[in-house]
């Protein structure tokens, strides 16, 4: 199961986008890697218990996490002040529900685990503010927590959701002081937007938050319709027209400009990613 979502949808990508670039012309590049999601683990169902449970984490708690604590299942770190340096925001607080046909599942099931890897990403966009697309335009991603399985014996029952923010693959970068509706805002979208440290398909190409050093942007989604993958070539060609128009509307020069593509692999469509990503050279 994937600790850590790339924000298109409440739904998993896989970790390799296939990648064009034009300037002046058509021309083909290198897939790139994504932050690599970890796995839970699993265990059989467990007895019921009686005890009463434990307070539940705090919602609008803040904390300062690792890169590694924040895709852990689960966690121990003590919350600051939201006005001191901190990399992770807890934007919503659940109940499990952990009963099926009568027995009480353990706290690290698949049916539990499944249950809090679906509500933690669709709850995070009513948190973000903005549209789907602005979600799927920036480096903000939602994390999760459950009692470890000694705390959920002892009767706790909740399930943890936070926001972090990649800064770079296996990196956190900080958060402002306030985060409910970021998107929503110009300067949120410019802050925590995707961007990348060269050309798309380049080498030395990295994704990266907008706040860091970068030299491209992703600036547009581009949507692919139909139910059933069209194929690489149908898939790189839907975003041909879309991104070239994005290029020429960021450029000094509406005849001399350049852009780039992202479209999904058949993998990344079955797992629910049914669109690609205009980029174009930013400076800021």
């Amino acid at each position: 199961m994937r600790r850590l979502l790339p924000l298109a949808a409440p739904l998993v990508t896989a970790a390799v986008l296939a990648l064009a670039g034009c300037s002046g012309g058509g021309s083909s590049s290198a897939p790139s890697p994504t932050p690599s999601p970890t796995a839970r683990p699993t265990s059989a169902s467990a007895s019921p218990t009686h005890a009463a449970p434990a307070p539940s984490p705090r919602e609008k708690a803040c904390y300062r996490l690792s890169y590694d604590a924040a895709v852990a299942p689960t966690s121990d770190a003590r919350p600051l002040p939201c006005s001191k340096p901190h990399t992770a925001v807890t934007f919503s607080v659940g109940r499990v529900d952990a009963v099926v046909g009568g027995h009480l599942l353990a706290v690290d099931s698949d049916h539990v685990q499944q249950q809090v890897a679906a509500a933690c990403p669709r709850r995070l966009a009513s948190y973000v503010g903005g549209s789907a697309d602005d979600l799927r335009l920036s480096m903000l991603r939602a994390v999760w927590f459950t009692p470890t399985v000694e705390q959920s014996d002892a009767g706790q029952d909740w399930f943890r959701c936070d926001l972090i923010a990649l800064a770079a693959d296996g990196r956190l970068a900080p958060l402002a002081p306030r985060m409910a509706g970021v998107l929503g805002t110009s300067a949120g979208r410019d802050r925590f937007g995707l961007c990348g440290t060269a050309e798309p398909g380049a080498a030395d190409f990295a994704r990266v938050v907008c706040s860091g050093t970068h030299t491209w942007r992703a600036v547009r989604v581009v949507h692919i319709s139909g139910s059933d993958y069209p194929g690489p070539g149908a898939a790189r060609a839907a975003g041909q027209g879309p991104c070239q128009d994005a290029g020429r509307a960021a450029a000094s020069d509406a005849l001399d400009f350049r852009w780039g593509y992202q479209w999904p692999t058949r993998a990344q469509w079955r797992d629910g990613q049914h669109y690609g990503l205009c980029w174009v050279p930013d400076q800021g």
